[in-house]
């Protein structure tokens, strides 16, 4: 069926779903999965579609992680049987206070049920989501890797129609070449959004429903990961090792974690706030001098770094969790911002979220609804035990950002004496991007020189993440002003995009005429979103690029 002509490209082709579901991550997966067991259980066909924006499933999924398998448990109570992912129990929990030469453990006992990890498990994320791929695929869901959503479709009424994919074959002038292939439309009675934290066509949702008015405002952090290969003698699988303190400073929000996997295997990585204001601040250069510490360096020592990658985590928890439901769909997993910061997990939220967004969904389709308000899915979360959590967890971050110091003494009574009970709840004043300071207020930080062995650069660092782009197509890092970088982010803030980038995208170079310019090296893309978020005047809008573009995790 063609129905929709577009003047620079000709015709469209269009299909036609139940439910359209953009995003195979978990909580894309956990929905079509949890429509499908529905179905089969009452006996009925529903025509559930998933597009994934990576090459596979699993290839852009980035985590820490320590899953919590309550969620998984309610969708498949036979996870163990069906050979899930699920193999390394955490067996034990270390927090530690760093200082720039010590490490001070804090004692379990008085560790906040947000940090203890019994009854947990230690995972790779990706397989994680390629086994629920698997497990999608065989209720009959059909998932199309390699095609990302590009643009949201609307009926008459203002309601979501679907989605179209992206065209492929474009050159970098917008002009289709030999091998132009246009993009799809994918209609539906429900669209549910799960691109992960900034989602693309999230965040134009939230604009055009307004579903963030009387919210607060996201706060974000960016996690930085890579796993390594370590001596078998200090190896401990299950270990999970979380700090707070050094190389940030006191003020600046951030942790690590450093999480034992089985095969010798460690996933180490590092959060860092995007509320911070120093523009000299590095994440990147950050995580690097981190493992230089006594206490972390001394699991690397003759180990081997097999992949690195990066991701912007939604952090703000309930109180910035937008309106989740809109004419036509729904938004689920962290392109809502269901992460508990206080935790460092996503993964059982975006499976519960997406499960409870499923039965509203399925409920509808029962008695011939579409392109309505899915308001049962907003009811069920707010009587959830998932919305419990975050509501426990709230005060967390908050607390959090008033400093080190400060924010873990509150944190601890607000968690282990008030119970996540107390008779307030902190708000967000400010978007991460208004954080910023000029950089003639600051000091600019000297980071020390990699060293290839423990300390790496970003472009070798971006090798390893198997990060491709076709390079002539046009540049998915669109600016709405070419001046804005030189004459704002350089003159006011010493061009913070070539420090916040994880993967060496935004450099300030020379031009002929001698003049400053920015280069934007696309191919470089980790598509983590930290450029959208940071940008001090959103100058920067990440959009989709070319289908089965960006990282591939084989097992992050």
């Amino acid at each position: 069926m063609m129905d929709k002509t577009l003047p620079q490209f000709g015709l469209r082709d269009s299909m036609e779903y139940d439910v359209v579901i953009v995003g195979g991550g978990p909580a894309g997966l956990s929905a079509a999965i949890r429509l499908k067991q529905m179905a089969a259980s009452e006996g009925t066909e529903i025509s559930v579609c998933v597009l994934e924006k990576g090459s596979e499933i699993g290839a852009h999924i980035l985590s820490g992680a320590v899953m919590d398998p309550i969620a998984m448990t309610e969708l498949f109570p036979d996870w163990k049987s069906r050979g899930a992912p699920l193999n390394v129990d955490v067996t034990e929990d270390r927090f530690l206070f760093l200082t720039e030469k010590k490490a001070y453990r804090a004692p379990n006992r008085l560790l906040p049920e947000c940090f203890q990890n019994h009854g947990n498990y230690v995972v790779s994320l990706g397989k994680v989501a390629r086994w629920l791929g698997t497990q999608a695929e065989e209720l009959g869901v059909e998932i199309f890797a390699g095609f990302p959503a590009a643009e949201v479709l609307y009926n008459d009424d203002g309601s979501v129609k679907g989605v179209a994919t992206g065209n492929m074959g474009v050159n970098k002038q917008g002009e289709a070449t030999a091998n132009f292939q246009p993009g799809m439309e994918l209609h539906a009675k429900y669209t549910l959004f799960a691109e992960g934290a900034r989602g693309h066509l999230g965040k134009q949702l939230i604009d055009r429903f307004e579903l963030a008015k009387d919210r607060d405002a996201q706060t974000y952090a960016i996690g930085i990961k890579e796993l390594w290969e370590i001596d078998p003698k200090m190896h401990q699988p299950g270990l999970v090792i979380h700090t707070a303190g050094w190389p940030l400073d006191s003020d600046t929000y951030g942790g690590s974690f450093l999480y034992h996997l089985d095969n010798n295997q460690v996933a180490v990585g590092y959060v860092v706030g995007l509320a911070y204001q120093n523009p000299y601040l590095s994440p990147f250069e950050e995580f690097q001098r981190y493992k230089t510490h006594p206490e972390i360096r001394k699991f690397f020592v003759g180990g081997r770094r097999l992949s690195y990658g990066a991701r912007a985590i939604a952090a703000g928890g309930l109180q910035s969790l937008p309106k989740l439901v809109f004419p036509g769909g729904a938004l689920i997993g962290c392109d809502a911002g269901f992460l508990n910061a206080s935790r460092i997990k996503g993964s059982h939220a975006a499976i519960k979220s997406g499960m409870l967004a499923a039965e509203a969904v399925f409920d509808a389709l029962r008695v011939n609804r579409q392109g309505d308000e899915l308001a049962a899915y907003a009811a069920a979360f707010k009587a959830s035990w998932l919305h419990e959590e975050l509501h426990r967890a709230r005060n967390f971050k908050p607390w959090m950002a008033k400093g080190l110091g400060i924010g873990t003494l509150m944190v601890g009574i607000d968690q282990l004496v008030l119970r996540g009970k107390a008779p307030w709840t902190l708000r967000h004043r400010h978007a991460d991007h208004e954080c910023l300071k000029p950089a003639n207020t600051c000091t600019p930080i000297v980071y020390p020189k990699p060293d290839g062995k423990l300390t790496f650069d970003r472009l070798s660092s971006v090798f390893i993440s198997n990060t491709n782009h076709e390079e002539n197509q046009p540049v998915h890092l669109a600016l709405k002003s070419w001046t804005v970088p030189v004459d704002v982010n350089l003159a006011k803030y010493a061009g913070p995009e070539q420090r916040y980038c994880p993967a060496g995208v935004y450099e300030f170079v020379r031009a002929d005429d001698g003049r400053e310019q920015l280069q934007i090296n696309a191919q470089n893309c980790l598509h983590c979103k930290t450029c959208d978020i940071k940008d001090p005047t959103q100058n920067i809008v990440w959009v989709t690029p070319e289908g089965s573009g960006g990282p591939c995790y084989p097992g992050m």
